[in-house]
C-alpha cells in the first residue's frame, strides 16, 4: 500500500505536474467565472515553475544531501558492492536490448570502477521496474550487458530484480546476500539518495560503507537567477523534492529513524 500511495503522491505533487494542474484549476475557474482563483492558480503555477527552471532553489534543496554522508577513504579490503537502481533507462533498453544510462549512470560506471579494484568483491544490483505505470527493464536485468562486457565477470554478480522502491532495495538485498559479520560492503548510490538509502540499509540489517557518486551540485550555487540551464535546474528542483518528501514520509512511518540521517546516526 505505501508503494502505490508514494507513487500516486508523488505524481500529482511533482513540481511539473502540479504546475499543470494549478494551470488546468486556473483555466476551469476562469471558464466558470471564478477570476480570484483563476488568478490565484495561474500564479502559483508561474512561481513554481519559474522557482523550479530559473533559481538555484533545487542545487540548495540537493546540496545539503549530497553532503550528508561525505566519501570515506577507501577500504583496504572490500567483500562486496551493492549498486542501487537508477542508472539506466528502463524503456529504453527493455525495446533496444542496450544499456542506455539515464542521468544517474555514474552509478554504474563507479561500480565498474570498484569492480575492477577489488576483483574478488560480489557485486549486487539492486533495482527492479519501479515505475507505476510506465514499462520498463530493471537495473539488475540490463547491469550484465554492461558489467560483463567492462571486466565484471558474470559469476560474481547478485541480481536483485524484484524491488520498487529503495526500502526494497535494502530488504530485497540482505535477503539475498546474508552479510556475515565483518564483512565489508560498500554501497553505492547518488550522493542526495544516499541518506535515505543508508538509514534504509542499516534497519534491514545490512551494514554497509557509503560510497556516494552522482554529484549534482558544487556547493557553490549559492542564491541566485540562471545559475543553470532551465532543464537541469528543473529536475534538480524535482529530485530535491522527491527526496525530502520520501525522507519525511519513511520517517514518519517508521522505516527510518530520524528524518535527516546522518553518518553514525
Amino acid at each position: 500500500m505505501f508503494y502505490y500511495l508514494s507513487k500516486i503522491f508523488w505524481f500529482f505533487i511533482q513540481p511539473l505536474n502540479l504546475t499543470i494542474f494549478l494551470l488546468l484549476a486556473g483555466l476551469i475557474a476562469g471558464m466558470i467565472g471564478r477570476r480570484r482563483m483563476a488568478v490565484t492558480g495561474s500564479v502559483l503555477a508561474f512561481l513554481i515553475l519559474a522557482l523550479s527552471a530559473w533559481t538555484s532553489l533545487g542545487a540548495m534543496m540537493l546540496n545539503p544531501l549530497e553532503e550528508r554522508f561525505p566519501r570515506p577513504p577507501l577500504p583496504q579490503k572490500v567483500d562486496g558492492i551493492v549498486v542501487l537502481g537508477g542508472g539506466f533507462e528502463g524503456g529504453i533498453n527493455l525495446v533496444r536490448g542496450g544499456y542506455e544510462l539515464s542521468s544517474g549512470g555514474d552509478r554504474m560506471v563507479e561500480t565498474a570502477i570498484l569492480a575492477r579494484r577489488f576483483p574478488q568483491a560480489k557485486v549486487v544490483v539492486s533495482g527492479g521496474n519501479g515505475s507505476l505505470l510506465l514499462d520498463g527493464e530493471g537495473d539488475a536485468d540490463t547491469a550484465p550487458r554492461l558489467l560483463v562486457p567492462l571486466g565484471v565477470s558474470a559469476d560474481r554478480l547478485i541480481l536483485e530484480d524484484k524491488s520498487r522502491n529503495t526500502y526494497e532495495n535494502a530488504v530485497f538485498s540482505h535477503e539475498l546476500v546474508k552479510p556475515k559479520p565483518g564483512e565489508t560492503w560498500l554501497l553505492v548510490t547518488s550522493a542526495f539518495h544516499m541518506p535515505r538509502a543508508k538509514a534504509l540499509f542499516d534497519r534491514a540489517g545490512f551494514p554497509t560503507v557509503p560510497w556516494p557518486v552522482d554529484y549534482r551540485t558544487s556547493g557553490k550555487e549559492g542564491v541566485g537567477l540562471f545559475r543553470d540551464n532551465p532543464a537541469d535546474s528543473l529536475e534538480n528542483t524535482t529530485m530535491a523534492v522527491r527526496e525530502w518528501i520520501g525522507l519525511f514520509a519513511y520517517w514518519l512511518s517508521g522505516r527510518i529513524d530520524q528524518p535527516f540521517p546522518a553518518p553514525g546516526g
